[in-house]
């Protein structure tokens, strides 16, 4: 694994724009970043990244099992009282998933560790499905890699496909709904109905705010078309805050991502899957902050690690937003985004990410349907990872 300094694209941003990634720029920051880009070995894909991802949504999958079937667990997710069956017969129903995205810290010697879970909400997608494998096509051409056949671990936009297919009948009208004035969430659910259509579906988009009721309880959007299909990139705990979700078991709509998935975007999967898998190779240890007292003998297995370096993270939160670093016990690093500080929190041990020329990556391993299928790489030169760290390219070298 190595970040290697290429010469970026000419024309990249005209691309970019031509293609409606008008999000390659935010806030006067680059986002897109083809200035150097991250090569691995095929050996460092399969073995670190690809099969352990794999893995890991395995382990995941068993989690979810086991917390829908503890009231106890229920809770401490910050599943509300009074949606928690919606959640378990979203499980037993076996409701399919399309996608979603572990963040790793990997320095290319593995194993690679878990981070987080982005199962619900995922964003990058089309930097990482799409943008990405243009970049290394245009690089190809040009020769502007330092090997002679790059390749890229991205099977992402084509898996994508095959999974709509796998997962609706072709002709499936499928409603795609964001919020308002969010240009990346919109570029995500555009892609994703780019997407849906190449299966064979029927793409609407609906901004979230004007899906309605009807009179016979089910979900409609801005032109009376009845949703029986919903992508929505909103987060499971806010929807189950929100005043529709006592319409939901009613509405005969079927949602994407399934509402089980609620279990395994919330940070309170981390302590779930030690507690069940302790000693895992890509697992760090993770509690609850009640979890964390003597006599306890996971945690006091784990103790001296914990003490070295530790990372408090609130069970709902996105974008590093409420994470804070804790070294022998001193805070040494802390995000300014206090938005998700209301919420309860996890604690799991600090794995460092690595430092390449003073930028620090996370990797993106994308999993479709029950399959790591994907990679994209952000970088960030602070040690969380945020809204505006970095998208890099990267490519396999051998």
């Amino acid at each position: 694994m190595q970040r290697i300094p290429v010469a970026p694209r000419a024309d990249w941003r005209e691309k970019a724009e031509a293609l409606g990634f008008t999000f390659h720029t935010m806030h006067g920051q680059a986002y897109w970043d083809e200035s150097s880009a991250y090569a691995f070995s095929l050996r460092q894909i399969e073995d670190d990244v690809e099969d352990p991802a794999t893995g890991l949504h395995a382990l995941c999958l068993e989690a979810v099992a086991h917390v829908v079937g503890s009231q106890e667990l229920m809770e401490r997710l910050g599943i509300p009282d009074a949606h928690r069956d919606l959640v378990a017969e979203s499980w037993r129903a076996r409701e399919p998933s399309l996608y979603g995205r572990f963040d790793l810290a990997y320095d290319g010697t593995g194993p690679a560790k878990l981070l987080e879970y982005n199962a619900d909400t995922p964003t990058s997608v089309y930097e990482a499905g799409s943008f990405q494998w243009l970049w290394l096509e245009d690089m190809q051409a040009a020769g502007a890699l330092p090997c002679a056949e790059p390749d890229q671990f991205n099977l992402l936009h084509e898996t994508l496909v095959e999974r709509f297919r796998a997962m609706l009948p072709p002709g499936t009208p499928v409603h795609f709904a964001s919020a308002r004035g969010h240009q990346e969430d919109f570029a995500t659910v555009e892609y994703l109905a780019w997407i849906a259509k190449e299966a064979g579906m029927v793409a609407h988009y609906v901004p979230l705010d004007m899906i309605g009721v009807t009179a016979t309880g089910q979900f409609a959007d801005d032109e009376s078309r009845v949703i029986g299909t919903l992508f929505k990139l909103y987060p499971w705990e806010d929807i189950l805050l929100d005043d529709f979700a006592d319409r939901i078991a009613g509405a005969h709509c079927r949602f994407i991502e399934p509402a089980w998935k609620a279990l395994l975007s919330n940070k309170g999967i981390l302590p779930v899957l030690w507690r069940l898998f302790e000693g895992h190779p890509n697992l760090l240890p993770a509690f609850f902050p009640d979890e964390m007292q003597g006599g306890n003998a996971a945690f006091d297995r784990a103790r001296g690690q914990l003490e070295r370096g530790h990372v408090i993270k609130p069970i709902f939160s996105r974008e590093g937003a409420g994470v804070e670093i804790v070294e022998r016990g001193r805070t040494t690093e802390r995000s300014a985004n206090r938005d998700y500080d209301r919420h309860p929190v996890v604690v799991q041990a600090y794995a460092p990410l690595p430092v390449f020329d003073g930028a620090r990556p996370v990797l993106g391993a994308w999993i479709v349907g029950e399959t790591c299928v994907g990679l994209g790489v952000r970088e960030d030169d602070g040690r969380i990872t945020q809204d505006l760290s970095r998208f890099k390219p990267h490519f396999i070298r051998d």
